[in-house]
């Protein structure tokens, strides 16, 4: 009995482990993929960080089993095997769970359909929809903005320069609205640092103040949190230099 215990105890732990590994499990098809290499990735500090590898041989099916502490995007990786240093990626919002992408080789990532319950990548992909339009506008204005130099039009280039600075200044107001929409879900302080982290403080301040306290505490809020303290101490050092500058003037 005595020894009994001890292995019980030992067994309960690796049992732990294991249930700790593997809370979300990713399946899906590449249609039209027969041999390469797919990549799990998350974001570290500095870049993407494998979490596990997948050798495809034969079949166009795959799947990842793993752990995550909390909701996060998380990234799949194609390399071909063809030579090409081009990354091909797909990103989506994981939580605890299941979820099955389908996409195909030819059209890897554009052509993705996701299949999930989980809330965070419902509303990422809702939010996508809409920023995607903002992104095309802005492209197009690229473009005409570049016609415009060619022939030195300064008017056109004028209204063209206003006309994207009002389509930037919509698409940070539509994802501050979105994010105080969605408070409760961490894909509110997400959007914020890949897509409005340069505007206004006042506005990243009104959303991180709003955000429930468990959001707060998450991962994204975390570092929303810390992009709005870098910011101030940015614009506070930045004051103090005008100050000193306009001193040595007088």
């Amino acid at each position: 009995m005595k020894h009994f215990l001890p292995i019980l105890l030992f067994a309960f732990l690796v049992s732990s482990c294991d249930n700790k590994k593997s809370n979300l499990m990713i399946t899906g098809q590449i249609t039209g993929l027969k041999k390469g290499t797919l990549y799990l990735q998350k974001i570290g500090d500095t870049s993407l960080v494998n979490i596990d590898s997948i050798q495809v041989e034969g079949s166009s099916d795959f799947s990842f089993t793993t752990y995550i502490d909390e909701p996060q995007i998380m990234f799949i990786e194609l390399d071909r095997n063809d030579g090409d240093d081009y990354a091909d990626l797909i990103n989506f919002f994981a939580e605890p769970g299941e979820l099955r992408l389908m996409t195909s080789l030819k059209n890897y990532g554009i052509d993705l359909e996701i299949t999930s319950n989980f809330e965070n990548q419902k509303k990422l992909e809702e939010y996508n929809e809409v920023i995607t339009r903002f992104n095309n506008q802005r492209l197009d204005l690229i473009e005409a903005n570049f016609e415009a130099s060619k022939s030195q039009n300064e008017e056109k280039l004028d209204s063209l320069n206003k006309r994207f600075n009002s389509i930037l200044k919509r698409k940070y107001l539509y994802t501050v609205n979105f994010a105080l929409n969605n408070k409760n879900l961490e894909v509110s302080p997400y959007v914020l640092l890949s897509e409005a982290f340069d505007a206004n403080i006042k506005y990243l301040d009104t959303v991180y103040t709003a955000l429930d306290k468990p959001i707060r505490k998450s991962l994204y809020g975390k570092k929303l949190d810390e992009l709005i303290k870098e910011r101030k101490k940015n614009d506070e050092e930045s004051v103090e230099t005008e100050v000193i500058e306009e001193v040595y003037k007088e």
